[in-house]
């Protein structure tokens, strides 16, 4: 039988593996989710039996909470992070193993330049919390960067640096690799997850970025062996760290 429990659709839908808690937050707001025919007001709460529609059309929901799945993919650069592309790009779901119940929702964001570790869950719920600004889980880069970085300018970029959307600041900002030319690698980490946050810092100080990868998330790194393309589904050692950092224990 259906879980009868009352929640909120921004709780219960995610936890069931139809949409993001942010999507989900979005159609409420929006007046798209209805029940009984009756628009949603948000605050309301609803359980998985209840007659839902979304933009009028009904919405079929699982049984029972989606089985709970974590996967690591290396993103190559000119991937999209979006399910459909205007443009006829290739898209980072396309890769993507099919689920027959629930969907991938997506951990974050990369740019189409950026390559490297993105995180896929069944779970929209993780998937908010990963993302909320107040765990502020530590992203780390590999830049290479065109141009000398000097001590004063490196200071800058620790101490915080004003952009258009407000202060930015590297954690860690250190010299890592070989270097050719004026070509420089660093590796930098960041708290936060702002639109080309990385290539605005280096941009505020004179600097450009002409290569960047991720390679961490939180506890989780980016495989050395896992093939640009590719993914890998984490165990459930690694599931329990991403809920651990993110104040939840099960």
């Amino acid at each position: 039988m259906p879980d009868r429990k009352l929640d909120r659709p921004e709780r219960l839908l995610p936890q069931l593996g139809v949409a993001s808690r942010r999507e989900v937050a979005r159609w409420v707001d929006a007046g798209r989710l209805a029940v009984g025919g009756r628009v949603l007001k948000g605050g309301e709460r609803i359980s998985p039996d209840m007659p839902l529609a979304l933009d009028g059309k009904r919405l079929h929901l699982p049984r029972e909470r989606a089985q709970r799945r974590v996967l690591v993919y290396h993103k190559p650069v000119g991937e999209v992070v979006t399910r459909h592309d205007p443009e006829g790009r290739s898209t980072v779901f396309a890769a993507l193993p099919r689920l027959r119940g629930g969907r991938w929702v997506v951990v974050g964001r990369l740019d189409i330049a950026t390559a490297g570790l993105l995180l896929f869950t069944t779970d929209g719920d993780l998937a908010a919390r990963l993302m909320h600004p107040r765990h502020e889980l530590e992203r780390r880069y590999l830049a290479r960067v065109h141009g000398e970085l000097d001590g004063a300018m490196r200071k800058r970029l620790l101490d915080g640096v004003e952009l258009e959307d407000g202060p930015a600041r590297f954690l860690d900002c250190r010299p890592c690799g070989s270097s050719s030319g004026r070509n420089h690698w660093f590796e930098v980490a960041l708290a936060e997850g702002r639109n080309r946050e990385v290539r605005r810092l280096f941009e505020a100080v004179g600097l450009e970025v002409s290569r960047l990868k991720r390679i961490g998330f939180g506890p989780q790194t980016l495989p050395r062996d896992l093939r640009r393309g590719c993914w890998r589904e984490l165990d459930e050692a690694a599931v329990v760290a991403l809920d651990a950092v993110t104040g939840e224990h099960r």
